[in-house]
């Protein structure tokens, strides 16, 4: 128990490291990939702290360089799970009688080897593993996810001290408990802070997980358990498993102990283990709580009065940065008549002086699509548009998968605004553009918000303010992150609290404290000081 009101440090968002070529920061991160990718690694899975080793080893690949052998990681099977499950019910009991200080303190511990002696490590494994180039490896694995671990420990003191009032004579308090039973996260390979964050957030709110993520992200995943066991996370508490993904759902979520799901992932899983829930919803101890990100088909809307050169390089960033490989990638963008020849232009010089290639090399802006079902479905996408009557491919279009998966930034144009790349998520360096008449501005902002069933991210640009506020209205349910002349990537812990409706998930925001309180169950308490001794209220005389 507590003998004090700890106030924890002040949260702010970490600083992002430039990685200027001849820094000491990008050689010493460089040097760090180097020594990794020579190595050959075993990754096992940890299991009430330990680390199990199986029978099956899966080979890990390098999306850059498919034929390099970067070692294996030991699968498991549906008995893991089942241990998995028994390890995190083992430790619910003490870890949710901790004090809450403690909880933070480890939380906030790892923020700091992260920022510190483990940043180049889990950079280096996010570029190798995950094909992330230099600066987007430290948005991601390094800053964001340091952001979500130093921002949470705050949102949940700020959660905790959120109390009712009291009348005279009593005292009213809120307890915030965890949920009764197990957690279940399911984390994706495209953000190492996304799946650190999913299982982290509920553990620091007193809950017990099991972590299931990308079989593409293993690697980082195993730096994020060391980074947790060297911060004193107490075995049982998270428990990462690789297994086989549809299994493992219907085994999890067919457990009576099952309270909680964190999902980031495709819409079609999603929907499916929602379904699964539903299915099941007479065997749990408890109403389980389902939270979930999903897809995305991500907008640059552009009126007549914005600026060409502010839309392209919106375009070329928000596209093309991690291969379009965010859920908030720009998609799909309405570009008017008026400015699409000048924004065109700027666009192929701009094209012109990226480079693709490995992570090693800094200077390389584009790199490699994840794996081959990726680099398959954005070659479709890229042949079906060469031949269609609808469409052509005005740059890049090449894919190249002898060594690496590889694909060109492609600019796809459009005279139909339901193309098909123009309403499907892809996942890939893929933008359609759709030009329209400059006075069917209104219309087309119809056609932005009827197009895709998914409300991630979108983005405005316009210098008019009449047309900006038109759209901020008209747009109101496109998209659950809005942004106003700026691309549609980009969220920062803190500032941009991330998350979309419709059919990209539940918005309810990570990186904030309303994700924190999807993971409690509110006791309400009422102490009477001094207490009544006769039945009788003065009306009764």
């Amino acid at each position: 128990m507590s003998k004090a009101i700890s106030q924890v440090p002040y949260a702010v968002n970490e600083p992002v490291r430039s990685y200027e070529p001849g820094s000491d920061d990008v050689k010493s991160l460089i040097s760090t990939y180097k020594k990794m990718w020579k190595k050959k690694v075993e990754i096992p899975m940890y299991i009430g702290g330990k680390e199990v080793k199986t029978k099956t080893k899966t080979p890990i690949q390098s999306p850059q360089d498919h034929q390099h052998d970067l070692g294996f990681y030991y699968a498991g099977d549906m008995s893991h799970v089942d241990a998995a499950i028994d390890a995190a019910l083992a430790a619910k009991k003490q870890w949710a009688a901790l004090g809450w200080e403690q909880r933070a303190s480890i939380f906030l511990k790892a923020a700091d080897l992260l920022a510190g002696p483990y940043r180049d490590r889990l950079n280096a494994a996010t570029m190798i593993g995950q094909g992330k180039n230099v600066m987007q490896a430290e948005i991601d694995a390094a800053c964001e996810f340091i952001d979500f671990l130093r921002f949470n420990v705050e949102f949940m003191t700020e959660l905790y001290a959120d109390q009712p009032i009291s009348a005279d004579g009593i005292w009213n308090r809120a307890e915030y408990r965890p949920l009764e039973g197990f957690c279940f996260a399911v984390t994706p390979f495209n953000f190492t802070a996304i799946a650190g964050n999913l299982p982290s957030c509920m553990a620091m709110m007193g809950n017990v997980v099991v972590w299931k993520p990308s079989h593409s992200q293993v690697y980082s995943a195993q730096v994020i358990m060391e980074i947790f066991k060297e911060a004193g996370l107490p075995d049982g508490v998270i428990n990462l498993i690789y297994t086989p993904g549809a299994e493992t759902a219907k085994k999890v979520l067919s457990h009576p102990d099952f309270t909680g799901l964190h999902f980031t992932g495709s819409t079609s899983v999603f929907q499916g283990m929602w379904k699964m829930i539903g299915d099941h919803i007479h065997k749990y101890k408890t109403y389980p709580r389902i939270v979930g990100e999903t897809g995305g088909k991500d907008f640059v809307m552009v009126h007549p009065s914005a600026d060409a050169a502010e839309v392209a390089t919106a375009l070329v960033r928000g596209a093309f940065e991690y291969q379009g490989q965010k859920c908030s990638a720009a998609s799909r963008a309405y570009i008017p008549k008026s400015l699409w020849k000048e924004v065109q232009k700027i666009m192929g010089d701009q094209l012109k002086s990226i480079k693709m290639g490995s992570p090693e090399d800094p200077s390389n802006f584009v790199n490699a699509v994840i794996h081959q079902q990726s680099f398959d479905k954005c070659k479709s996408y890229i042949e079906a548009a060469k031949k269609s009557k609808e469409a052509k491919v005005l740059f890049g279009g090449k894919c190249d998968d002898q060594k690496g998966w590889f694909v060109e930034p492609t600019v796809i144009e459009t005279s139909n605004p339901q193309y098909s790349s123009m309403c499907e998520e892809i996942f890939g360096p893929i933008l359609t553009v759709y030009v329209y008449e400059d006075k069917k501005w209104a219309e087309t902002l119809k056609l932005v918000d009827e197009t895709s069933p998914y409300s991630l991210t979108g983005s405005i640009f316009a210098k008019d303010r009449y047309a900006i506020d038109e759209a901020y209205h008209a747009l109101e349910n496109a998209a659950g992150n809005f942004y106003i002349n700026d691309k549609p990537t980009g969220a920062v812990v803190g500032q941009q609290p991330f998350g979309g409706a419709r059919a990209s998930g539940t918005n309810d925001k990570a990186g904030s404290k309303m994700n924190l309180l999807r993971w409690v169950s509110v006791r309400s308490i009422k102490e009477t000081f001094v207490s009544p001794k006769d039945y009788r209220y003065p009306f009764l005389g």
